[in-house]
């Protein structure tokens, strides 16, 4: 049997040893390995294990032994699904091992931008000292309001950390949801996602990318933004306009942005769209690690090992994820 794992940036220790303790030949791949290499390391794969690497419909057509897709995370953009359909080689992820991880660091990110710690420690670090003058002014969590977009489970995660926790009020625009849902978790319902970003001191991400979602976050949802109102995006870096997210921060449209996704992978500090962010004191640009935790990591290892081992022994692979189009496959898996 042989597994091939792209992306071997992110170390997995624990997958790469489970597989080989089974007797499973592994091979992996750098990030942003070309296709040609890619298709010609497949080409005798049971298995593909990836994370960022695309999986196009000709690396799947070059495959003719894959048994199996298994994503190590939770984005599923990168593979072309209806070509695995088509080929009948059933494709899953890990969608719950960070949920409460990712809430965390999208946390982290607002409350550390509202303390205004980015600026203040890079102070104290050329200075030895700030005193409390008006430009060191940070803002309170309670009281404020937090807009989330996207209320899965991420989402409403971060709904009860800011809302029972630290006391502020929680709005939500969730198509897919019904108001006693988003009301269970502590948030109301905003139908118009225009009006709820008027009225937020916060505002953060947490839905999946596609068709309908791609560039949600754009020059005129920009424009509804108070000039101090911080964003939050931790889910997908092509859900906002990266351009108009630039000109705003960097015109002083909007207060600032705590961001750990990109549309491109990885960042630069020059020749990237968002090269312009770096060294501001009202940004955080996290490369895409808030879900990188001990405990998040363990989890992941332990289920896409599990993935792997159904796919490897030829049975129903678990899908847990309720993305339409993992619930679209009808070979080889089984629903959770």
């Amino acid at each position: 049997m042989k597994a091939v794992r792209t992306d071997q940036e992110l170390e997995c220790p624990g997958i790469d040893a489970g597989l080989r303790a089974r007797g499973v030949e592994l091979v992996t791949l750098p990030d942003g390995i070309p296709e040609a290499d890619l298709i010609s390391a497949v080409f005798d794969a049971d298995v593909l294990l990836m994370c960022y690497t695309p999986v196009t419909a000709r690396v799947i057509e070059a495959a003719p032994k894959l048994k199996g897709i298994v994503k190590y995370g939770v984005g599923i953009d990168a593979i072309d699904i209806p070509a695995a359909i088509r080929h009948g080689i059933p494709v899953v992820n890990v969608p719950e091992y960070a949920e409460e991880t990712v809430a965390e660091g999208a946390f982290t990110l607002m409350i550390a931008l509202a303390k205004r710690l980015p600026a203040i420690t890079a102070a104290v670090s050329r200075d030895g000292w700030v005193w409390p003058e008006q430009s060191w002014l940070g803002r309170d969590i309670s009281g404020a309001t937090l807009g989330l977009v996207g209320c899965g489970k991420i989402g409403r995660s971060m709904a009860r950390m800011a809302g029972q926790g630290f006391r502020a009020r929680v709005l939500g625009f969730d198509p897919g949801l019904d108001a006693a849902t988003m009301q269970a978790a502590g948030i109301e319902k905003v139908d118009d996602l225009h009006a709820m970003l008027r009225a937020c001191d916060f505002v953060s991400l947490h839905c999946v990318l596609n068709d309908r979602t791609r560039g949600l976050i754009g020059k005129a949802e920009l424009a509804c933004l108070k000039p101090s109102a911080i964003i939050v995006n931790v889910s997908r870096g092509a859900l906002i306009d990266e351009a108009a997210l630039v000109e705003a921060i960097v015109t002083g449209r909007v207060g600032g942005a705590g961001l750990d996704v990109y549309s491109v992978e990885p960042l630069m500090k020059s020749g990237h769209p968002m090269s312009a962010l770096f060294g501001r004191d009202n940004v955080i640009l996290f490369p895409h690690l808030t879900f990188f935790t001990q405990e998040a990591m363990r989890r992941l290892e332990e289920d896409t090992l599990a993935r792997c081992f159904e796919v490897l022994e030829g049975r129903p692979v678990t899908v847990r994820s309720l993305d339409s189009r993992l619930r679209a496959q009808t070979t080889g898996v089984s629903f959770r």
